[in-house]
């Protein structure tokens, strides 16, 4: 299917599939990132509802979604795109910065080698999965400065067999790319430009020929932790003034509420890892 704009701009969608992991054991349990503050405990029945919302959105927008167990004990592995990064069937596994989660990144690598996929790889260097790495299909993004080495752009560009590009990220609200970057379609993002360094900015708008420029108050809910069909935009509901803006360039915005998982500083994006 496609919907032009006014300014006569195509918009394409493409059945995705993604991989989502419910969050049965869900918790604030520690403080890892800026958004954690155990004394602000989340809402687990809530949270269930929210994810349950999420992956409903995605089959009604005509996605598959697959499902890996929750293990107890790892209360973030709900947050499934920091799990791997997956590309033309191939599987870079993730090796997490933190020891809370380090359990996390073999749980994921498992699921894939039992389910079918033969180049699934241990990787050599600390990468939160698609957190940090981000395809624009014909380039990878690697997001580094706080979770992910930027030596993984190597192994990356070795498995993946496309260049890698780097992105310095210096807000540690921002911690990972994911919460400042969303690539929309091969030659349109949105981002948020004060979560990168001057060369990052420089990358970003030598490669995209249309950055969208998200507005603090979008930013400070997670409203760039999203993911794109190449027409539809599913995004957190808060973050209006970014759907309006992107309803403006001819997407379909499609907010969701994950108000419990902004406490954990994440989104539908960190909730979802695409199988490409």
């Amino acid at each position: 299917m496609t919907q032009t704009d006014g300014a006569g701009a195509r918009r394409f969608t493409r059945a995705r599939t993604y991989l989502m992991c419910p969050p049965d054991y869900f918790r604030v349990e520690y403080a890892i990132n800026p958004w954690m503050h155990p004394d602000e405990p989340a809402d687990a029945d809530l949270a269930m509802r929210q994810w349950q919302g999420l992956r409903e959105t995605y089959r009604r927008l005509g996605h598959i979604v697959r499902v890996i167990d929750p293990l107890p004990g790892l209360p973030d592995m709900v947050f499934a795109a920091n799990g791997a990064t997956v590309i033309d069937g191939k599987v870079l596994g993730a090796q997490f910065r933190h020891a809370e989660r380090v359990p996390e990144g073999p749980a994921y690598l498992t699921w894939f080698i039992r389910n079918g996929y033969r180049t699934a790889v241990s990787p050599r260097s600390v990468n939160e999965g698609e957190g940090d790495i981000v395809s624009a299909e014909r380039v990878i993004f690697v997001g580094h400065g706080f979770r992910t080495d930027e030596a993984v752009a190597e192994e990356v560009e070795k498995l993946f067999g496309r260049p890698a590009i780097t992105l310095r990220l210096v807000n540690p609200r921002f911690y990972h790319l994911d919460t400042a970057l969303c690539v929309l379609n091969p030659d349109t993002a949105a981002y948020y430009p004060p979560a990168f360094d001057d060369a990052g900015r420089a990358a970003l708008a030598g490669h995209f020929r249309e950055l969208i420029e998200a507005k603090d108050e979008d930013a400070e809910v997670l409203g760039l932790n999203a993911l794109s069909d190449g027409r539809h935009v599913v995004l957190p509901a808060a973050a209006s003034g970014l759907a309006a803006t992107l309803a403006s360039k001819g997407f379909e915005p499609v907010g969701v509420d994950v108000s419990e998982f902004l406490k954990a500083g994440g989104g539908p994006k960190c909730c979802t890892l695409e199988l490409r």
